[in-house]
């Protein structure tokens, strides 16, 4: 049980999996108004570094799920680091469908929805795990301008121009699903910088580690196309967010 090989050489230094900085990461924790003992999920936790952070800054604690065994070992060892595996558990799994056996304060699924088939099944299935007054994220794509074709969808490696919305509509969709958007933490291209231009390196000193292997083609052809395909789509037509979410009433 693991992700594609490819992204586990491709992200293998990241901490954080998504376009988000660990500043922002942190202006998220603190937006949250976390308080000391506040349980947290994170399905598709990746290398932890969310749960890890915020259990240091503010004294949360809780469980990641990443379907990622490199990650999960890699989330271990950022417990350890920032001295906190006695506050966060990390589990080697599959998140989908996953419920806690406890209620928590915020249930979180950042960039990982396909778990749930969507927005609004993640939506969903993170609702089961939630106390009542606790906080859902997501942390999702938008159009930061709509794709003048469906080709340039593509170049942002999506599969069209109707998987994603902008933003006010992408705001709009969480009202019509029940849900008051009460905090939001938006990316911006410099993220996204990081996140993308992170795995350039990494792809390098990948190929010259390991000549020969079966992905070596794969790995090459990424490291030759990313930079110029990033820069013309993703960078300027791609944005991401982390939205805060709470069930309406009645």
């Amino acid at each position: 049980m693991d992700i594609p090989r490819i992204f586990n050489i491709t992200e293998s230094a990241h901490r954080i999996h998504n376009p988000i900085t660990p500043e922002k990461l942190a202006t998220l924790g603190a937006a949250l108004r976390l308080e000391v003992g506040s349980r947290v999920l994170d399905l598709g936790s990746g290398s932890g570094e969310m749960l890890c952070t915020w259990a240091r800054d503010h004294g949360v604690v809780g469980t990641g799920i990443d379907l990622s065994q490199l990650f999960t070992e890699h989330a271990r060892r950022r417990a350890a680091e920032l001295g906190v595996a006695d506050q966060v558990s990390f589990i080697h799994g599959d998140a989908a469908g996953h419920v806690s056996d406890q209620k928590v304060d915020v249930a979180a699924c950042l960039g990982a929805t396909w778990i749930g088939g969507g927005v609004a099944g993640t939506i969903e299935l993170l609702a089961r795990s939630l106390r009542p007054g606790g906080i859902i994220l997501v942390g999702e794509p938008y159009w930061r301008q709509l794709p003048p074709t469906e080709e340039f969808a593509k170049g942002c490696l999506a599969g069209s121009i109707a998987d994603f919305l902008m933003l006010p509509k992408l705001l709009a969709s969480f009202g019509r699903l029940g849900y008051d958007v009460v905090e939001m933490v938006l990316a911006d291209q410099d993220g996204w910088d990081r996140y993308e231009a992170a795995k350039w390196l990494t792809m390098r000193r990948w190929l010259e580690a390991n000549p020969g292997d079966e992905l070596e083609e794969e790995v090459r052809a990424q490291l030759s196309s990313e930079p110029e395909r990033y820069a013309a789509y993703t960078r300027e037509y791609l944005g991401w967010g982390v939205f805060a979410l709470m069930p309406r009433a009645g």
